[in-house]
C-alpha cells in the first residue's frame, strides 16, 4: 500500500509518499481502507518538530507515519470485534495521543474508536467531524450549561465551526471572534454576535462570559481572564502550562483555567454520528486535496486561513 512516510522531523518534503507493507490488525481491530483523511492544525505543528513528534505519538522510533483522521471502508475484523462487518463505512480519530499512522491507503484501527458513517454523509464529511469535532464535544461537555454566556474564539477554524453548532445545541448564547469575511458563515453556524477580531477588541466588548474556548494563547488568553465572570472557566487548546503571573491573575478574577487534550472516543463519536444523521451538525468542508498532494494540504494549514476543515481524498 501507499503510505506518507516520515523518517525525520521537517518541512512537508520529509513527508515521502512510499510503498509499503499492509498492516496487520489485532482482535480488537479493524482494517479500514481509507477514503478520506483530515488535516489538522496538530499535524502540521508536530510535523517540524521532534521532541512533540515523540510526545504526541509516544515513540522516538522513527520513521513514523503522521495523522489520525479517517474516514473508510472496513476490509478485515478483528475476532473480537461484535460491532462492525466488512463493508461497514466508518470514520473516527484513530489512536490520539498515540500513533493513528492514518496518512495510508490502509489504516488499522481499535474498533471502539470508530463509528458508522450516517447515510447521506460523504466520507469526506465523515473525516471533518473527526479530531476537531471530538474537540468541540469533549470541551464543552460538562462545562457549558443551557443559558451560559460562551465565547468562541476562531469560529470559523475546523474546532471553532463545531463549537458553535455543538455549544447552541446545548442551550448556550454564542459570541464568536474572527476576521470579518467570516462573519456571514460563523453567524450562519448559529452564533449570536460575532466580533471581528482586526477591528475590534473582544475585552473591551464583552463581559460576563461564562466559559471561553480559546484555540489561539497568547494575548488572545491573557485578555480572555478579563471577560470572564467570577465563577467562568477557560479552555485554552494551545496552553498546556500556565505560567504564574498569568495563573495569579485567573485565580485573583475567580476564573478557572484548563488546558484539555482530545482523546480517541467511540462512545463520543457515535454521538457526533447522531448528530450528523440529525441535520444538528454540519461540518464544513472548504478546501479538498488528492492523497498525492496530501503536503499541499499540509501548507494549507499552516497558513492558517483554512475555513471549517481541508480534507485529503484518497
Amino acid at each position: 500500500m501507499k503510505a506518507y512516510v516520515l523518517n525525520e522531523a521537517g518541512p512537508v518534503e520529509n513527508m515521502i509518499l512510499s510503498e509499503i507493507k499492509k498492516p496487520s490488525i489485532q482482535a480488537n481491530d479493524v482494517l479500514v481502507k481509507t477514503k478520506a483523511i483530515s488535516i489538522n492544525p496538530v499535524d502540521v505543528k508536530v510535523r517540524p518538530d521532534e521532541a512533540a513528534l515523540s510526545m504526541i505519538l509516544g515513540t522516538e522510533e522513527r520513521p513514523v507515519i503522521l495523522g489520525w483522521d479517517i474516514s473508510g471502508v472496513v476490509t478485515e475484523v478483528g475476532e473480537a470485534v461484535r460491532d462492525f462487518n466488512v463493508g461497514d463505512k466508518v470514520f473516527g480519530m484513530v489512536n490520539f495521543v498515540g500513533h493513528g499512522k492514518a496518512y495510508a491507503e490502509y489504516v488499522a484501527a481499535p474498533a471502539d474508536q470508530l463509528a458508522v458513517i450516517p447515510a447521506g454523509i460523504s466520507f469526506e464529511d465523515a473525516a471533518a467531524t473527526t479530531l476537531a469535532a471530538l474537540t468541540a464535544l469533549q470541551v464543552l461537555t460538562g462545562r457549558v450549561n443551557s443559558g451560559d454566556r460562551v465565547l468562541i474564539h476562531a469560529g470559523s477554524g475546523g474546532v471553532g465551526h463545531y463549537a458553535i453548532q455543538i455549544a447552541k445545541r446545548m442551550g448556550a448564547t454564542v459570541i464568536t471572534t474572527s476576521s470579518s469575511k467570516n462573519r456571514e458563515f460563523c453567524l450562519s453556524l448559529g452564533a449570536d454576535e460575532h466580533i471581528d477580531y482586526r477591528a475590534q477588541k473582544f475585552e473591551e466588548i464583552l463581559t460576563d462570559i461564562d466559559f471561553v474556548l480559546d484555540g489561539m494563547g497568547g494575548d488572545i488568553l491573557e485578555n480572555s481572564i478579563k471577560v470572564v465572570k467570577s465563577g467562568g472557566k477557560i479552555v485554552s487548546l494551545p496552553t498546556h502550562t500556565f505560567e504564574a503571573g498569568l495563573q495569579a491573575t485567573a485565580d485573583a478574577a475567580g476564573v478557572a483555567l484548563e488546558f484539555v487534550m482530545v482523546q480517541s472516543n467511540g462512545e463520543n463519536m457515535n454521538t457526533l454520528a447522531g448528530m450528523l444523521k440529525a441535520g444538528t451538525l454540519k461540518p464544513h468542508v472548504s478546501v479538498t486535496f488528492p492523497f498525492e498532494k496530501l503536503q499541499e494540504a499540509h501548507l494549507q494549514i499552516e497558513s492558517g486561513r483554512t475555513v471549517g476543515k481541508a480534507i485529503v481524498t484518497v
